[in-house]
């Protein structure tokens, strides 16, 4: 019997560069997000959780209530609109300067973890009755709706002329985005609830089978894996080479797809908590949230702890970085913004309902959801 809720879920799981573009061909993505749009869950293709944006400040500029039942699903954010799925089985436009409803799309069922992906006009998002759903961007009118064989917590993206979407049922689907028509799916030994990262033609999945899958998204076909050593709910993220994300046997891996094995492992001293968070790549930092309630920061070349900041429960949000500062927040309740560099606050906010939804930035503005199904949107006033 599969996992129906968060808790169900969490209760189961106790130049390299050069070289990789030269192999698998060049890469038409970029490591950081447009600072006016971030279209997908982790801003980009690679997941990187960044973008060239400068830092906006927390200061409440409009919230929207998307309902009692809650937010568990990351915004996007193109052209001047939000994108957002709510637990009450909603999926969400509204007006990035105002925060006005623009319309709703009734999915039909809980939209849980997956977050929309925005490609020409259609916005994708899967619900936990394991349906793809693709609407218009402009009016939320129906385009196409693909079933798979159980609830999707991933998120779509649209990556070398597919959508890639994972699915409790063990396997990663590939659909034609403007059709919805299946093109290929892949089966893996476990639940695949992460969200895939792309980079040069290859769709990489590190899944519930403790395995880091690397994928031809021209025929589905397995290039090569990596064994994780652990059971694995976070995204990765992909840099310079690597594929970085943590698991639930409390550690985070740096990989090196290159040479195809683990380069690093860390894991805290004395703090023993698994990784549900996914990572943010700066500067030479890989930034995550752990169980421990606490937002860690390690050198991407070796993994070494470079900061550690508390935070007073558990952090699945995964953080967003720009401007040199980190965004993320905690089931504590608060949104913080962290210095890069030194992991000092900078300033926080309190939302008054926990926070596991991942910050998204783009147009001078962060949009992140609560628990409590509050969507607040934050930047500079004037």
């Amino acid at each position: 019997m599969l996992p129906r809720s968060r808790r169900d879920f969490l209760k189961t799981a106790s130049g390299l560069a050069v070289a990789t573009v030269a192999r698998h061909g060049r890469s038409q993505d970029v490591s950081a997000a447009s600072p006016d749009e971030w279209p997908q869950f982790r801003g980009n293709s690679r997941l990187s959780g960044t973008t060239s944006a400068p830092a906006p400040p927390l200061t409440v500029l409009w919230t929207h209530d998307a309902g009692a039942d809650g937010i568990e699903s990351s915004a996007a954010i193109v052209d001047g609109r939000v994108y957002v799925g709510s637990m009450a089985g909603k999926l969400l436009a509204l007006d990035l300067q105002t925060g006005r409803r623009l319309w709703a799309y009734e999915a039909g069922a809980e939209i849980g973890e997956s977050s929309p992906c925005v490609w020409q006009g259609t916005v994708c998002v899967g619900d936990l009755a394991g349906v793809v759903h693709a609407v218009k961007s402009e009016d939320g009118k129906a385009v196409w709706t693909f079933k798979t064989g159980a609830e999707i917590r991933a998120s779509p993206v649209v990556a070398g002329g597919c959508l890639l979407v994972g699915s409790y049922d063990n396997r990663l689907h590939a659909l034609d985005p403007r059709t919805g028509a299946a093109r290929w799916s892949f089966e893996t030994d476990g639940q695949v609830h992460a969200t895939s990262a792309f980079d040069a033609g290859l769709a990489y999945v590190a899944g519930c089978d403790a395995e880091l899958r690397a994928i031809r998204v021209t025929d589905g076909k397995q290039a090569f894996s990596i064994p994780s050593g652990g059971y694995t709910g976070a995204s990765p993220a992909l840099q310079g080479g690597r594929a970085y994300y943590g698991t639930f046997e409390d550690e985070v891996l740096g990989v090196d797809l290159e040479g195809r094995k683990v380069a690093w492992r860390y894991q805290h001293e004395q703090r023993r908590f698994p990784f549900y968070s996914s990572a943010a790549l700066s500067e030479g930092r890989v930034v995550l949230g752990g169980r421990d309630k606490h937002v860690h920061a390690l050198d991407a070349a070796t993994g070494k702890a470079a900061w550690t900041f508390a935070t007073r429960a558990r952090v699945d949000s995964s953080p967003a970085i720009a401007g040199g500062r980190v965004f993320v927040g905690s089931g504590d309740g608060r949104l913080y913004a962290l210095d890069l560099k030194t992991g000092a606050l900078v300033e926080s906010f309190e939302a008054g309902a926990g926070i596991t939804a991942s910050p998204a930035i783009a147009a001078g503005r962060l949009v992140v959801g609560t628990v409590d199904g509050q969507l607040h949107c934050f930047g500079r006033k004037g």
